[in-house]
């Protein structure tokens, strides 16, 4: 294959002629840069000791490293050691670097499991059967036109970018497998067709963790959480403002998603 280019247009018309198949699917190209220098740059730039104190926010200071470290052009390794480096306390990048250990630990699952990343590790904690859970993400869902704006605003991200933020990671996810009572297969498979840092080792596990078959009780969010983390940016927008499917306490919703003993 060729590896020269004059241009990343180029690249990309290249691939798009390589891979047809692939072009035709999606043939958006993401601003994210790739190769080592690029990845240097990301790299040179964290900060790690705000990291802790901001990081579920959109806005907030997370490294944008996961691409990268994906694709083998940075190490878990450089990105901890160069951490510790940047703080005079090794505790305020304790967080950056909990971080790095998590992506640690899906591979090892992963390098165990195998193809079971993609299998249910434990049972639904939701008080649903599996047969009550669609197998295929609805159409609305995976065009980003459901006419939530914070949802369609996360799709059209991850399509044209190829990257999102953990936190709209989980909401999506969540979204998907609680609030439309989708299988979190079919969220996982959406997401590896787009993320330039997914893996099934992460990708799967996290999906997992949400839907409650790999963690005590399933994750879900509300208005207020997911306002507070954004800022707003998507609900001073949103057509359904007031009466979208994320009103209410975690208490109330907890009631209307699931059919859960009181604890």
């Amino acid at each position: 294959m060729e590896r020269s280019f004059a241009s990343r247009q180029e690249l990309a018309e290249y691939l798009a002629q390589e891979f047809p198949a692939a072009a035709a699917r999606d043939a958006q190209i993401s601003p994210i840069p790739g190769g080592r220098e690029a990845g240097e740059a990301v790299l040179a730039a964290i900060q790690p000791d705000r990291y802790g104190f901001d990081r579920n926010y959109l806005d907030g200071h997370v490294s944008r490293l996961s691409p990268y470290i994906r694709h083998g052009i940075l190490t878990l390794v450089q990105a901890k050691e160069l951490a510790f480096a940047k703080v005079k306390d090794r505790l305020h990048a304790a967080k950056f670097v909990t971080e790095l250990a998590w992506r640690d630990y899906w591979q090892r699952l992963y390098a165990a499991m195998g193809k079971g990343v993609w299998e249910d590790r434990e049972e639904l904690k939701t008080g649903f059967p599996l047969g009550a859970y669609a197998s295929q993400l609805p159409a609305d869902i995976a065009a980003g036109e459901t006419g939530l704006a914070c949802m369609d605003s996360i799709v059209s991200e991850l399509k044209s970018t190829g990257y999102l933020h953990n936190h709209s990671r989980m909401w999506f996810a969540a979204y998907v497998v609680h609030f439309r009572r989708v299988r979190w297969q079919a969220g996982a498979s959406f997401f590896l067709s787009h993320l330039l840092d997914g893996d099934p080792a992460s990708n799967n596990l996290s999906w997992q963790w949400v839907a409650s078959t790999f963690s005590h009780k399933p994750y879900f969010f509300n208005r207020e959480n997911l306002e507070k983390y954004t800022h707003g940016v998507h609900c001073k927008r949103c057509p359904v403002r007031g009466r979208c499917d994320f009103e209410g306490s975690y208490e109330e919703l907890e009631s209307k998603l699931f059919r859960i003993e009181a604890r």
